[in-house]
């Protein structure tokens, strides 16, 4: 049996010419639903021309053509015949002009600030590294005092006949314009270098370095400060304006903390 043969069969519609083979095949709903594995439910409903339970013209073809099979029908006919009743298939849009309106619609592109951030980053990275490997003091904490000039030898006066007046020597007034209200390190590496580190009352390190010969570095804060000295017998150690003698030997690794009070090892 196909659509097209009579009159008759060219006034029925998809859900009737379904149903009439159906029966005229001698077939139930239930056989046809287990053949064409479509719900009764569905079957019921095409054969009634509602075709709003398939999901759309796509799933719509399917089940006609599915049905189609099943009783013996030409399913090319019967969609078509369902084309013509719901509007027709929808034509393909043209390549070039949906290629125009995508790149004419497209976004401009954003700036990629995740990238610009990771390239910040590892330029601080280097510069903080590279000021650590060369020993410099840019890397300092904001309470160390700048490194003292390296000392200038003073121009030999002219020989007079009469000895030179001995020089003075240093006393515990040498940073006698220190705070009282905090305490105040001065570390001057004299007969070698030493590796030092210095931490305020919070735990926050002040600096950490190389105290090469001939430098000195001061240190300030409001409560305390503690001290690691690598080679404690190359450094000359004042503290609140004092001296403190034999801060410890050559080679000597020594761990010092100081108060506002009297100089005093931690």
């Amino acid at each position: 049996m196909s659509i097209g043969n009579s009159r008759e069969d060219d006034r029925l519609s998809v859900g009737q010419a379904l149903q009439q083979a159906r029966i005229h095949a001698g077939l139930s709903v239930d056989e046809v639903s287990q053949t064409t594995r479509v719900r009764v439910p569905l079957v019921r409903a095409i054969e009634q021309d509602d075709f709003s339970r398939c999901g759309g013209d796509v799933y719509a073809r399917g089940h006609i053509r599915a049905l189609a099979r099943a009783v013996g029908l030409d399913p090319a006919g019967l969609v078509a015949r369902y084309d013509e009743e719901h509007g027709g298939r929808p034509e393909p849009t043209p390549a070039a002009p949906l290629f125009e309106a995508e790149r004419i619609s497209s976004e401009p592109r954003r700036p990629n600030w995740t990238a610009a951030m990771v390239a910040a980053i590892v330029v601080v990275v280097g510069f903080v590294g590279f000021t650590l490997f060369t020993g410099g003091g840019s890397g300092d904490g904001g309470t160390v005092a700048e490194e003292a000039p390296e000392k200038t030898p003073a121009a030999t006066p002219p020989t007079t006949g009469k000895p030179a007046a001995p020089e003075p020597e240093p006393t515990g007034s040498a940073i006698a314009a220190a705070p009282a209200d905090k305490v105040t390190v001065k570390l001057s590496a004299d007969d070698g270098q030493s590796w030092i580190s210095a931490r305020d009352h919070n735990g926050r390190l002040i600096h950490e370095g190389v105290l090469r010969q001939g430098d000195s570095r001061t240190f300030t804060d409001s409560k305390r400060i503690d001290l690691v000295l690598g080679n404690a017998g190359a450094v000359q150690l004042f503290v609140n304006g004092k001296e403190v003698e034999e801060v410890g030997e050559n080679g000597q690794v020594q761990r010092l903390s100081y108060t506002k009070g009297d100089p005093e090892a931690g």
